[in-house]
């Protein structure tokens, strides 16, 4: 919860509290989990760092090799989720595990989100249910993110 600590720093200790208590159901629940290979693309198909913190938080294991990734997730900065519908198709390999088991996931840039504890809690939300579908329903789907068929 590293990263997480700075972000919690000045808030009220009942807000504080509410933010622990969601992210301890998603602990709770992904302890008895397998940790989920998850790789983060950009739109050139590079591996992206960034979510690495939130994606290990969420239940999965940052991976950079996409043919031992369950899971691909699409995301850069500045990019919509109308960006990225139009820009992944071309960049998928269909000999990708993850596309062959329509495990595509499209994560939407909000460019007018701030880096708060709120907005980190729930995107670690958010990951959580991307990964473990079936397991969490935080209801951001279509809106956040999506899953992408190929």
């Amino acid at each position: 919860m590293s990263f997480l600590n700075d972000l919690f720093i000045g808030l009220e200790m009942t807000q504080q509290e509410d933010l622990q208590e969601r992210l301890d159901i998603v602990e709770h629940k992904i302890k008895f989990m397998d940790k989920m290979p998850v790789a983060c693309l950009d739109v050139s198909n590079t591996p992206s760092y960034f979510l690495a913190e939130e994606i290990a938080q969420a239940g999965g294991m940052f991976e950079t090799d996409i043919f031992s990734a369950a899971f691909i997730i699409y995301y850069q900065p500045g990019k919509t989720l109308t960006d990225l519908m139009r820009e992944i198709p071309s960049a998928l390999n269909s000999e990708w595990p993850a596309v062959k088991n329509n495990r595509i996931i499209l994560l939407n840039d909000d460019v007018n989100r701030l880096r708060t504890a709120e907005n980190a809690v729930s995107l670690i939300e958010d990951l959580a249910e991307m990964i473990h579908p079936g397991s969490f329903i935080f209801g951001h789907e279509g809106d956040k993110w999506i899953r992408f068929g190929a």
